[in-house]
């Protein structure tokens, strides 16, 4: 997983699941998310994961800045059961509309 310079702080809640057929008899858990981030506003997206204590993840999201532009971002990682109900999730996330910095093109 690529690593690189921590830029905000996201709190995010999940609102919905779906669970669909995955790869090899495993079940994807699909999450829908929102929440907010230091620096980019109301976040909304949606996480995908192989069901069990720990695997990859991808996710795709948009951030709603306070400004009233958009970003739209990609991204993956890995999650880990780290106590009953809790969940460790080191991700990478990818821009697709913004310039290095993170400001909209």
């Amino acid at each position: 997983m690529a690593s690189g310079k921590e830029i905000g702080e996201y709190s995010v809640k999940f609102t919905s699941f779906t669970l669909v057929p995955g790869p090899a008899g495993s079940i994807l858990i699909q999450g829908n998310y929102e929440g907010t981030a230091t620096g980019y506003g109301t976040v909304l997206g949606t996480l995908t994961a192989v069901g069990g204590k720990s695997g990859t993840l991808s996710l795709c999201g948009m951030n709603y800045l306070d400004n009233g532009d958009q970003l739209l971002a990609n991204g993956s990682g890995t999650y880990e059961s780290i106590a009953k109900h809790r969940w460790r999730t080191p991700s990478y996330s990818k821009p697709l509309n913004s310039d290095r910095s993170g400001n909209p093109r």
